[in-house]
């Protein structure tokens, strides 16, 4: 299930959901509102790090 962002259109809250995709609507969490908007984020791509070190950039 992807995280979502949202901000609200009514107090300006912003704030992350989990939910499947098509789910039911985000509500602020701090005033209730059903006002809110997905704001667009960048994706994470899975993968290897290089280990202990941190990221693989060497130095580890």
């Amino acid at each position: 299930m992807p995280i979502y962002e949202y901000i609200c259109a009514d107090c300006g809250e912003e704030f992350t959901k989990l939910q499947k995709m098509g789910g039911e609507a985000a509500a602020c969490p701090k005033c209730g509102s059903s006002d809110v908007a997905r704001k667009i984020s960048a994706c994470a791509i899975g993968g290897a790090t290089g280990g202990e070190s941190g990221g693989g950039r060497g130095g580890g």
